[in-house]
């Protein structure tokens, strides 16, 4: 049938934690209009028609607005509502329907505080949204982080924000001040923002100032050697213990105050310093330290907590460097902060190292040059002979925006040039190779003239030995021109005929010698007295 009643408008849905509340707008005049909702479930993001049902908390309410939070369980299926106006007998169309996956559309509630003042600081303790309920959206609260912001209850405060921990204490406060705080729980992976809580404000005290306690309390860290240094401004006996928590109990909402450590290595001393790099056994976490003195009267005092976050701590030391130098290049080697057996400054810092280099020279003009590598191997290029270069290094991380101070420099001397000794050997080779050239020829002449001359004046055959030893003085007798002496005259023939023509010979040897007595050229007595014996030998000697 017909109706004048006008459907409802605006539909909305506003989830805090697991408290649902449905609004709408109604434009009509009616009197006497009530409304109800009603709802279906998709499970497993089925998209079947399923069976509409009432709106527990939505039936004949008479306002805009209704609370079904009894009836919505599974936080992370779809839901459908829609709702109608009614009067009596008398219904409206069904308005628009509203769709929904409630843990998407949830808002993060307000979350609990409780607040202590004592001795000049404010202690608080964080409950989480729904810390009280049986169920809950938010299901793992550790996931939650908190921001506190806290003024001055005055007519012009500043407001201060910062993170506190479920069980956390505010200090660089004003003594006997009220201070007003609000705490608002966040889920910053998912860019989720809750509802503050209630405004509480709270008086300061005046802090004791007890002089036992360690003061000035800081860390200094190089190259994943961590110390921690204090003050002591205590005149009498003292003596230390220095404790540590890991970060993440403090993200708990239990009590963490009896599980503080001491350190190794750090108890009952009397240094206001400790090594305390055993304790840092991962990167990927926080720690926190603390000095607890305590006197000969077994009075004790804890100073204030300082937190270290390894890798954002720790600072970067100088590199180690070694150079070399080969024929054209510079050679660059470079050990990483902390040695060769650090390997957390080595694998997570990812460092790149700034190679500074320059000519050493009186020259105060000469251009440093800086070159960027990765590896810690290096080389410079485009040297000048016989020249003193230097080279500094410093270590850098890009992802920790950190860097080390420069290592010592380190120089080293280019060698001279190359050029002028190879000239000077050419030039020698060349010269070598000249005189080869020029002696060979002469060399080839003496030795051919040697020859000539070892011919002539020195022959390689002799006379036999019969005949050099008869009438060797014959032979021998400077008389005799060299063309008389033929080689084959002295030859002895053993035969009848030989003998013959040796007697013929010798009569014409007789002949020439008394031509030679005739022509007065020699008339010497004892000459002849000679001749004749040689000549009696000879006629022996053929018979």
């Amino acid at each position: 049938g017909q109706t004048n009643l006008k459907s409802p408008q605006d539909i909305q849905v506003y989830v805090v934690n697991t408290n649902f509340t449905l609004r709408w707008n109604y434009t009509g005049n009616d009197t006497n209009v009530t409304f109800s909702a009603e709802y279906r479930r998709f499970e497993d993001f089925e998209t079947n028609e399923t069976e509409w049902k009432e709106l527990p908390g939505c039936q004949n309410v008479t306002c805009t607005e209704c609370d079904f939070s009894s009836a919505i369980t599974e936080y992370y299926d779809t839901h459908h509502v829609r709702i109608r106006a009614e009067r009596r007998e008398e219904v409206s169309p069904w308005s628009s329907i509203f769709e929904m996956i409630p843990y998407f559309i949830a808002q993060i509630g307000p979350p609990g505080i409780e607040l202590q003042s004592i001795n000049g600081v404010i202690k608080i303790k964080v409950s989480p949204p729904e810390a009280n309920q049986v169920r809950k959206m938010w299901i793992d609260h550790l996931r939650f982080k908190y921001n506190l912001v806290i003024w001055e209850h005055s007519s012009n405060a500043k407001f201060r924000n910062r993170s506190v921990f479920p069980t956390d204490k505010i200090d660089d406060l004003a003594p006997d001040t009220t201070y007003c705080l609000k705490v608002q729980a966040t889920l910053p992976l998912e860019l989720q923002e809750g509802l503050f809580s209630p405004i509480r404000c709270i008086k300061t005290t005046r802090k004791v100032n007890d002089l036992l306690c360690a003061t000035n309390v800081s860390v200094l860290a190089l190259n994943m050697k961590f110390h921690l240094h204090w003050n002591n401004q205590y005149k009498q006996h003292v003596s230390y213990n220095v404790q540590y928590l890991i970060g993440y109990l403090k993200k708990l909402h239990d009590d963490y105050s009896v599980k503080w450590l001491n350190v190794p290595g750090c108890e009952n001393i009397t240094d206001t310093q400790c090594n305390f790099s055993s304790i840092i056994t991962t990167t990927s976490g926080f720690y926190y330290l603390r000095v607890q003195a305590m006197s000969e009267y077994n009075k004790s005092c804890l100073s204030n907590e300082v937190k270290v976050d390894p890798l954002i701590t720790n600072e970067i030391g100088p590199p180690g460097v070694k150079v070399d130098i080969s024929d054209v290049l510079l050679h660059i080697q470079i050990s990483p902060p902390g040695g060769s057996e650090s390997e957390v400054m080595r694998d997570h810092y990812d460092l790149s190292y700034r190679v500074l280099y320059w000519k050493n020279s009186s020259n105060n003009e000469e251009e440093i040059k800086m070159k960027v590598i990765k590896q810690t191997i290096g080389t410079v290029s485009d040297l000048t002979p016989s020249t003193l270069y230097c080279v500094k290094v410093q270590a850098f991380s890009e992802v920790y925006n950190k860097s080390s101070c420069y290592s010592r420099e380190e120089c080293i001397k280019t060698p001279g040039d190359k050029i002028l000794p190879l000239i000077i050997l050419a030039t020698f080779v060349t010269a070598l190779i000249a005189v080869l050239l020029v002696a060979m020829p002469l060399v080839f002449a003496l030795y051919q003239a040697y020859n000539k001359i070892k011919y002539v004046f020195f022959p390689s055959c002799q006379p036999p030995s019969n005949i050099e030893g008869f009438g060797g003085q014959l032979f021998r007798s400077p008389y005799l021109s060299t063309t008389e002496e033929p080689i084959e005259n002295c030859s002895i023939i053993g035969t009848v005929t030989t003998e013959v023509v040796n007697q013929i010979d010798f009569k014409d040897y007789k002949y020439s010698k008394q031509s030679s007595r005739d022509s007065g050229n020699y008339s010497n007595d004892d000459d002849t007295s000679g001749s004749k014996a040689s000549e009696e030998m000879l006629v022996k000697g053929i018979v």
